[in-house]
């Protein structure tokens, strides 16, 4: 080991051991941050008690069927289409980010409000669309038969769930991107430009590192959310973690066995977490407050790139929007063509169902996500900073094994609450709480301390500056993570048709009714339906934005 390196681990020891630093540890324990923390983390950690009460009746029977052939297989298969997606998400949702926010590139407010909205589309219900689209007897191969073409390349296996996953979850990084962008200081840049540095320079050496802990949030979210989904996996025929635990739970009625999985999902989501929180930790951001950050820079110019741009943003559009949005619109045309109500009054109730429950649920989980971010920031804190990691497990779970954990601990113990909105709402939040902490982390790591310090130098106590002053700057980030958390809860399955009252629908749970019954013009109306009360959501969030940009 090298000397200086030596030197700073004991210089770290002796600074853990320090006195002020058990004052400090001590503090935490009697901290009503800290108390608030622990409650919301021990809710969220209710399905995972449950898993390690499943595992441990498997013995070490569970090693071997670990250890097994097959299952390092799904093992491999997960930590690749999570890589894979991980990675195009980001190229996309920079480019985007970037597109729609520093450069003048035409119909920019049409890119600027279709490109977040795949989002809103369910990732079943694209691989659905493009299986009609794409599929054996999908319509593209139907079209160029008459051209000789008897076969494309399949859709099932990992190119096809790749596709489809990427396609609708690199908004997960397009949003905080873009929030990151709209809130830099142009002053560095312009600075960097005086000194020589060409355009290119400027965005690798000055703009890039800035927006890396938005691209780290995002990327976490987007490999999450790839280990977590099963309706693409499942629909696309590639075998994950997600769908072997799924006919675990079903096929081999073995809820051990999947148990045991769902911990290895959750340890790969620790180890995500982990190094996310790492290279977070490891930027100093700031950059937001002041007049200097409501001056936006000028527009760079694209010149002739402007129309390779142009069809990189349509293509992407098209695929991620325009294509599943037709297939969707026909089959509801279809349904009118059939004579069925195409109207469909019964699902007036599920659409507002959908809505109210969204709302309700994207409100009490930012209220929830906002002191576990701030906890997040103190990072003299240990104590707080694992509470904030341990919350961020409950989106590692698939909604599945969340919806089975809640079903079991409420019958067992709660049985009053069984079936209630209070539960649902709980599997929601356990399952959402991270979208909110970390687009609101993101929001607050680019708050300059240096405001917080003068309001306090001003005899304002904590929690006005918090209130007074922090605040107002992590707005935008607040909103984005209730936006994500609104569309999310939304497009929620599992956990709905599990977790939710009797009678109680909403439009996923009846489109999924309609699949079950081998319905599929049936799923036209309600799927644009959900799309649309989604996309109210992401219009309201992007028009703030518009008003900070102007701002």
């Amino acid at each position: 080991m090298h000397y200086t390196d030596a030197i700073r681990q004991q210089t770290r020891r002796l600074r853990e051991h320090s006195p002020a630093q058990r004052r400090l540890r001590a503090a935490d324990l009697r901290s009503p941050l800290h108390i608030f923390a622990a409650v919301i983390v021990s809710l969220s950690l209710l399905p995972l008690g449950y898993l390690f009460l499943r595992a441990t009746q498997a013995g070490t029977d569970s090693i071997a069927f670990l250890l097994s052939g097959r299952m390092l297989g799904v093992l491999a298969n997960s930590l690749k289409l999570a890589a894979a997606v991980a990675l195009s998400a980001t190229v996309l949702g920079l480019l985007v980010a970037w597109l729609t926010t520093r450069t003048d590139i035409p119909l920019r407010r049409l890119w600027l409000v279709s490109g977040p909205l795949p989002l809103a589309i369910p990732s079943f219900i694209g691989a659905i669309a493009y299986i009609a689209l794409l599929g054996p007897r999908g319509v593209i191969q139907q079209a160029l038969s008459p051209l000789g073409i008897q076969e494309l390349p399949s859709i099932y296996g990992f190119p096809g769930v790749w596709l489809v996953i990427t396609l609708f979850t690199y908004p997960y990084v397009l949003l905080p991107v873009r929030a990151a962008l709209l809130r830099l200081d142009p002053a560095q840049e312009e600075t960097a430009r005086s000194l020589g540095h060409s355009r290119w320079s400027v965005f690798w050496r000055v703009t890039l590192p800035q927006l890396r802990p938005a691209i780290g949030t995002g990327m976490l979210f987007t490999a999450l959310y790839t280990l977590s989904d099963f309706g693409a996996v499942a629909l696309l025929r590639y075998n994950t973690f997600t769908r072997a635990i799924f006919q675990q739970y079903t096929s081999s009625f073995d809820r051990t066995r999947a148990a045991v999985l769902a911990l290895v999902l959750v340890a790969l989501a620790l180890t995500l977490i982990t190094l996310e929180r790492r290279l977070a930790s490891s930027l100093r951001n700031y950059r937001a407050g002041g007049s200097s950050t409501l001056r936006q820079p000028p527009l760079v110019r694209l010149g002739w790139w402007r129309f390779p741009a142009l069809v990189f943003l349509a293509a992407l559009i098209g695929l991620g929007l325009i294509a599943p949005l037709a297939v969707l619109a026909s089959w509801a045309a279809q349904a009118i063509h059939s004579g069925a109500n195409p109207l469909y009054s019964a699902l007036a109730r599920p659409a507002a169902n959908t809505a109210v429950i969204s709302a309700v649920t994207a409100v009490l989980v930012s209220l929830t996500g906002l002191p576990l971010a701030l906890l997040a920031r103190q990072q003299w804190s240990p104590l707080g900073s694992w509470l904030v990691r341990l919350a961020y497990l409950g989106n590692s779970l698939p909604g599945l094994v969340i919806a089975l954990a809640l079903v079991f601990f409420a019958a067992s113990y709660l049985p009053g609450l069984y079936q209630t909105f209070p539960i649902l709402i709980l599997g929601y939040a356990i399952r959402f709480l991270p979208l909110s902490i970390g687009a609101t982390q993101s929001a607050l790591a680019q708050v300059n301390p240096c405001y917080e310090e003068a309001g306090r130098s001003l005899g304002l106590p904590g929690w006005q500056v918090n209130v007074r002053v922090t605040l107002p700057l992590v707005r935008p980030g607040i909103l984005g993570g209730a936006a994500l958390v609104f569309l999310n809860v939304a497009k929620e399955l599992p956990a709905t048709l599990l977790l939710a009252p009797t009678g109680f629908k909403t439009l996923t749970t009846q489109i999924w009714s309609a699949q079950n019954e081998a319905q599929m013009s049936q799923v036209g109306v309600p799927a644009l339906l959900l799309i649309a009360t989604s996309a109210l959501a992401l219009s309201l969030i992007l028009a703030r934005d518009r008003g900070s940009e102007a701002g």
